[in-house]
């Protein structure tokens, strides 16, 4: 089942922090742009703002929702929690979502590349509106795949998120690579599982420790995976 020479059949991919950005995960991400904006307030409080704007998403959104109209849902649930002027709030948002825009045109390119060798997966804690998103960004015609734990029903580092992926491509453990920016939910999801995997980490990166397995293949661009022979 794995191709030639040793080379992985499937590429399963995270979605946020790792295909609309270079490693940076959302939360960081916005508090990044809303401190340069002005917004004066502590990360601990925007956290906690944050993870109640993300939840409140999830099966709530609709399903046709692109991306764009994500992250505005983001931007009213932080304003909302948080008692600020939703006018900066919302540039934050916009700023946030042309940075994301570029980044998965890049990623597109570079996914079509992948797949001319590659059969290709995303599995996402994500809102119920993956595919949609996958649609309008131009990432679709190069997956086979887009698992989204809201209408999966569990969340990395769950393994049943990944077999998910794993059934519809025909692909076991053994025959994938799982690439992504979160230690605990994609590369210890992947690990669990029996399944190589490629930490996406930003140079410079405040992250405490390395790989979670010593031989881990660490990129700083996502484009570093053409470097690693898969």
């Amino acid at each position: 089942m794995t191709a030639t020479g040793g080379r992985p059949r499937v590429l399963l991919f995270d979605f946020g922090g790792t295909l609309d950005a270079e490693g940076v995960p959302w939360k960081e991400r916005f508090y990044r742009i809303a401190c340069e904006e002005g917004l004066d307030l502590p990360q601990e409080e925007f956290d906690a703002a944050f993870y109640g704007a993300t939840d409140s998403l999830e099966g709530t959104i609709s399903r046709s929702a692109g991306f764009r109209e994500t992250v505005e849902g983001v931007v009213e649930g932080l304003a909302a929690r948080l008692a600020r002027e939703n006018t900066r709030l919302r540039k934050v948002g916009d700023r946030f979502a042309a940075d994301s825009w570029r980044q998965l045109l890049e990623s597109a390119k570079l996914l079509a590349r992948l797949r001319e060798r590659h059969a290709i997966g995303i599995v996402s804690n994500f809102y119920g509106n993956l595919q949609a998103v996958c649609d309008e960004t131009g990432l679709s015609p190069s997956i086979g795949v887009a698992i989204d734990s809201t209408l999966i029903g569990c969340k990395k580092p769950d393994p049943k998120i990944f077999q998910a992926a794993l059934d519809v491509l025909g692909a076991a453990p053994s025959d994938a690579v799982f690439i992504g920016d979160s230690l605990k939910r994609d590369m210890g999801g992947a690990r669990a599982m029996g399944m190589r995997h490629v930490w996406l980490r930003p140079e410079g990166a405040a992250v405490n420790g390395g790989p979670c397995c010593p031989r881990d293949p660490v990129i700083t661009r996502l484009s570093g995976l053409l470097e690693l022979s898969l």
